[in-house]
């Protein structure tokens, strides 16, 4: 089951909680579509700005969209001029009323989604993949991340048949619920056709605190 699912989704509720903060009957539909092309905007806005992940909160006629990104100053613009503009574009979106936070990531080479778009970006401009996904492995690992495994599959190295490759280092227990696993994948668009790289990072454990039931027994 660990090669089968994703594993934000499987350990949800466990050790991760949900990236859309908000409960609705009658709008779910038009929440969710708002959802999602809000996100679709900034990703295709600010491609190069290295967004790690969008989580939005809403509440009553309120919603909030925090952004969490390795390069906030191309966000961010001059005097905060792009985060205005930005607002101004994603407000139109929707009819609440709209709120914008930046949260800077400051370890891009330990967030599975950033590694994976760093390696893209080489294999884009014809960087050979060994290279590429040897490098980010290593780099990852001198950060101080548990394990890593990097996989790449496509037509490698422009080759015209097909084929996987993967590249792992250290610990990636992917059955282990309480395994803090960080997982990103991105789609490299290269001469040859596309690439599909996928990152899954292991940062530790945590350990879920169980609620006790009832009061404490004397």
């Amino acid at each position: 089951m660990g090669q089968k699912t994703h594993p934000y989704g499987f350990r949800l509720g466990i050790i991760k909680t949900w990236k859309s903060k908000w409960y609705e009957d009658k709008n779910y539909a038009t929440w969710l579509h708002e959802d999602l092309s809000l996100k679709r905007m900034i990703t295709k806005k600010h491609a190069h700005a290295g967004i790690a992940d969008i989580r939005i909160e809403r509440a009553a006629n309120k919603a909030k969209v925090v952004i969490y990104t390795s390069r906030p100053g191309i966000i961010i613009g001059k005097r905060g001029a792009g985060v205005e503009q930005l607002k101004k574009e994603l407000q139109g979106l929707t009819k609440n009323e709209l709120f914008v936070d930046i949260q800077e990531i400051r370890k891009a080479e330990t967030n599975a989604k950033l590694v994976a778009e760093n390696i893209a970006s080489q294999l884009e401009r014809r960087v050979a993949f060994r290279r590429a996904m040897k490098k980010a492995v290593s780099t990852a690992m001198k950060f101080g991340v548990k394990g890593i495994r990097v996989n790449a599959a496509g037509r490698l190295g422009g080759v015209a048949i097909a084929r996987r490759e993967w590249y792992h280092e250290g610990r990636v227990p992917l059955h282990t619920l309480r395994a803090d696993i960080d997982y990103g994948e991105v789609t490299a668009k290269t001469k040859a056709g596309t690439v599909g790289i996928k990152c899954w990072i292991f940062k530790g454990e945590i350990v879920p605190q169980r609620r006790r039931s009832g009061a404490a027994r004397s």
